[in-house]
């Protein structure tokens, strides 16, 4: 006969036994994947269908120097934090593909004012440069263009200054300042991401040279930073890209 003694639930058996005590699971975050950093030759092997797409045409030096460069940029990336993307497959849609699209307009540009491989050399600045996109691939692409990556960040300024020196490309310079110190005037200034067009030429006002433009690459139109602009800057053209592999918008603000 099972005998039973009183607790304060009642009544229950001598030998019993509380079921064990069950402790919520909590869900362990599955790691993401590291990211995929890729060698020269695999940077070399991903580069003509790019330039295919873009109807663009490299020497084999100019693709060497852009596979170098990629390279640098993901290595100095790990501990410099030069761009928050990682993984190679990024890289190369949203920062050398991306690059690499306006190449065509800004070609068409320099030709038509008669900067492209004059001398002295036309002068190109790339405001809020970073780690170099997209002065280092325009200085790589056109070697006539006298390129000027400025950046108030010294470790990225000093990472342009390096891909220069071994990348052996005597048109790339950089400027560890703000872009309202620097002196000189510059025939294009353009941007990526940097600011609101009115920062961007409010900015850079005093640094155009006579018949200078301003190129800022954009992502949507930027309707109401167009609105903004001081009644004195023309927005010209409104240039609309098509970036291979990428499922976003991009366009160039042209303004005089």
């Amino acid at each position: 006969m099972m005998s039973f003694k009183k607790n304060g639930a009642g009544m229950r058996p001598q030998n019993f036994k509380p079921a064990p005590q069950v402790v919520p699971s909590v869900a362990r975050a599955v790691p993401s994947r590291p990211p995929v950093s890729w060698s020269r030759e695999q940077w070399l092997a991903a580069l003509p269908p790019v330039l295919a797409s873009l109807n663009l045409v490299l020497s084999e030096a100019q693709q060497a120097q852009l596979a170098d460069y990629m390279v640098m940029l993901a290595h100095w990336n790990s501990t410099y934090n030069l761009t928050a993307l990682r993984d190679a497959q990024d890289m190369l849609t949203h920062h050398l593909t991306d690059c690499l699209t306006v190449l065509a307009p800004l070609k068409q540009h320099l030709t038509e004012r008669g900067l492209l491989d004059r001398t002295p050399p036309a002068r190109l600045l790339d405001v809020g440069s970073g780690g170099g996109l997209p002065g280092v691939i325009l200085a790589i692409c056109y070697p006539g263009v006298q390129v000027t990556c400025v950046d108030t960040v010294g470790k990225k300024a000093a990472f342009i200054r390096q891909v220069a020196a071994e990348l052996r490309l005597p048109n790339l310079r950089a400027e560890h300042a703000r872009v309202e110190q620097l002196k000189g005037q510059f025939d294009l200034i353009t941007s990526r991401a940097f600011a609101s067009l009115v920062d961007f030429v409010t900015l850079t006002r005093s640094l155009r040279a006579e018949s200078a433009v301003w190129m800022a690459m954009k992502g949507k139109d930027p309707l109401e930073e167009r609105d903004a602009l001081p009644a004195d800057v023309n927005v010209f053209h409104v240039e609309q890209l098509q970036v291979p592999n990428l499922d976003a918008e991009r366009c160039l603000v042209w303004m005089r």
